[in-house]
């Protein structure tokens, strides 16, 4: 991940968004019990660094992927991300 990408996602202010997320209750317990032992203030918390975790080496991992660099150069040629998609989906569906 970009070093300013990176530093934007540190940011304290970052405006949030509430979603509903169903996880079963044992989970959710699991979660509480570990959360302080980790420093965290509650449970949310670490549900959102194991998200941000995740999604970091998902994206660094992508970022890298030479598959992806072309679908980038795609849209910078001017395709349209909604055909792009359509070929996903399509190779996806069919593989």
């Amino acid at each position: 991940m970009k070093i300013e990408t990176l530093k934007q996602r540190l940011r304290k202010d970052r405006p949030m968004k509430s979603i509903t997320l169903r996880i079963p209750e044992d989970v959710v317990e699991d979660l509480k019990k570990i959360a302080p032992v980790l420093g965290f203030s509650g449970y949310q918390p670490l549900m959102r660094t194991y998200i941000g975790q995740g999604l970091r080496k998902d994206l660094e991992e992508l970022e890298n992927d030479p598959f992806w660099e072309l679908i980038e150069s795609l849209k910078r040629h001017g395709v349209e991300e909604e055909v792009i998609n359509n070929a996903l989906n399509e190779i996806t569906t069919h593989s």
